[in-house]
């Protein structure tokens, strides 16, 4: 890989250390049971350790240029099997026919596509037991933020809806090449198998209620959600909250509440 030119367009950072790589592994807890969907192997370091832990791993990678020597570097593996495609083009029916119902999705992707990685994952019809990520600090802090943090939003109810997302480790800049201008973490979404609520229409209430973020939940539910202002005060008084409360106070399971009480 010495000569290998990263193109910016696929936001590649390379990981190296081993004894880092086998920790994500840990992190993702891949036992001898499970099927991974590993996208974005690289260069094929995070493949080697999963290889060793998984069942079986299948690997998607869109860079042609990595094809060959992923082929070549793991072809002494049975367990291995290599995709040339784009993770974001490929669908639930061909995901499902290489993996199974039952498996564990393990990216280190570009910062750019990671909230959309994991929401194609959690919204999917296909059900993957967990996703485990390496995503830009920031982000992993939005990922698993609470209510009246200053990072939770949309995307911290959407992700707690579905399962139970940790930050499992911090990743320096350092540990890449080239070097990217931020620092990372891995962060891993246990999916709730048991899930029961209308998470679509939970997540509609929940956007509005976060569409213009210095106006209260009120106003926003008024303007864009189409509740009536005394049906609101209503509902949230019954629920113990003030009439000007903001929607970050409120948590996923105050919000799945609201959604039904006004549905």
């Amino acid at each position: 890989m010495k000569d290998f030119k990263f193109l910016k367009k696929y936001g590649q950072n390379f990981l190296s250390d081993k004894n880092l790589l086998r920790a994500i592994v840990d992190d993702a807890l891949v036992s001898k049971e499970d099927v991974v969907l590993e996208v974005g192997p690289g260069a094929g370091a995070l493949t080697e350790p999963l290889l060793e832990k998984a069942k079986s791993v299948v690997s998607v990678e869109i860079d042609d240029r990595l094809i060959s020597e992923l082929k070549e570097k793991f072809e002494k593996f049975d367990n291995f099997t290599l995709v040339h495609n784009d993770i974001m083009k490929v669908s639930d029916e061909e995901i499902r026919s290489l993996v199974g119902d039952n498996f564990k999705v393990v990216a280190n992707i570009p910062y750019y596509i990671s909230t959309q990685l994991i929401m194609r994952f959690l919204e999917s019809t296909i059900k993957a037991k967990s996703v485990t990520v390496m995503v830009q600090k920031e982000v992993a802090e939005r990922l698993t933020a609470k209510a009246g943090d200053k990072e939770y939003g949309v995307i911290s109810v959407a992700v707690a809806l579905y399962g139970h997302a940790r930050i499992t480790r911090q990743v320096n800049r350092k540990m890449f090449y080239p070097v990217p201008d931020v620092d990372s973490a891995v962060v891993t979404v246990e999916v709730d198998e048991n899930r029961n609520c209308d998470i679509k229409g939970v997540l509609k209430l929940v956007r509005a209620a976060f569409s213009m973020r210095r106006k209260t939940l009120r106003n926003n539910l008024l303007s864009n959600y189409g509740v009536k202002g005394e049906d609101f005060d209503s509902v949230i008084t019954e629920m113990g909250f003030d009439t000007a409360i903001r929607g970050e106070k409120l948590s996923p399971q105050d919000f799945i509440a609201l959604y039904e009480k006004l549905k």
